[in-house]
């Protein structure tokens, strides 16, 4: 007799064989009584990430879905992952990311409150050495109410959790966002959709995630750029929309007129004006879809 897929663990992945490997040797080492799939999104890999995946797959006892997303495009390959998923909650992480063994049952204790629709995970460093960037170490629980204000690195996109019922709400991730494309910040894109859309959020410390980014202090600068031109985008997306835009505008404005350093500012400023052409110019070509 089937069992019903309580879980589903959504990884995608892009000519990181290496990594994946590893990464896999963890997920492999999970240990939980629940019944759960692990999807693997192959974005368009040209090394041996195929080749990987399916001695992987031969290896274990869990259900492996190997499934291919040529289009680059992190929250496009997101979108094909979760759609495949036959979990009630819908985990993520990244390929250089390696889950602690309690991972599934933690990420499925988050989720306890029907009420809750997306959660955010600890990442800590793998290693050490490396910049202490995209990580998340805090150990105190967080909750966000429907309609607030979500700050882009509160939940990221290497430890985030869904409820099924909540991208299904806001029709999944932005196609336009995400590793592969010009923005980045499809996490906190999907999240403020959610919360929008009436759902609590939260940030759970139990799931826990080690990241194996591999940057060091040099990469810091060019690193915060991109993301400085992502978090503009995001911003600009929401000003665009009428019914977060003078929620966005007044927080954004604040948030660089108080806060933010001169470059930061210049550098989201940047990331908006960037976002509003590319939506115009997408809006003039076919099939640009706007969420």
């Amino acid at each position: 007799m089937n069992c019903r897929i309580s879980i589903s663990l959504v990884i995608c992945t892009r000519n990181r064989a290496q990594q994946l490997n590893i990464c896999l040797d963890y997920i492999a080492a999970l240990k939980t009584s629940t019944p759960w799939e692990l999807i693997v999104v192959d974005n368009g890999s040209s090394d041996s990430t195929s080749h990987v995946l399916r001695e992987f797959a031969r290896s274990v006892s869990f259900p492996v879905i190997i499934l291919n997303e040529p289009v680059p495009g992190l929250g496009r390959a997101r979108n094909r992952g979760w759609r495949a998923a036959t979990g009630e909650i819908i985990a993520f992480t990244d390929d250089d990311c390696y889950v602690l063994p309690d991972f599934l049952d933690s990420a499925l204790g988050a989720f306890a409150d029907p009420t809750i629709g997306y959660c955010g995970g600890r990442i800590k460093l793998y290693d050490i050495s490396d910049y202490p960037i995209t990580i998340n170490e805090s150990a105190v629980p967080e909750f966000f109410p429907p309609s607030g204000y979500f700050a882009t690195g509160v939940i990221q996109g290497a430890n985030m959790i869904f409820r099924r019922a909540a991208l299904v709400d806001i029709g999944g991730f932005d196609n336009c966002f995400g590793h592969g494309t010009r923005f980045c910040c499809e996490d906190a894109d999907a999240c403020t959709r959610a919360s929008f859309a009436g759902w609590w959020g939260a940030y759970a410390p139990g799931p826990t995630v080690l990241h194996a980014h591999g940057r060091k202090a040099g990469d810091a600068i060019t690193l915060r750029r991109r993301y400085g031109i992502a978090d503009g985008a995001y911003a600009a997306k929401f000003i665009l929309r009428r019914n977060t835009r003078r929620f966005f505008a007044r927080r954004w404005c604040a948030y660089l007129a108080r806060s933010a350093p001169r470059r930061e500012c210049i550098t989201q400023i940047e990331g908006a004006i960037r976002y509003c052409f590319y939506r115009v110019f997408k809006t003039l070509g076919a099939g640009f879809k706007y969420h």
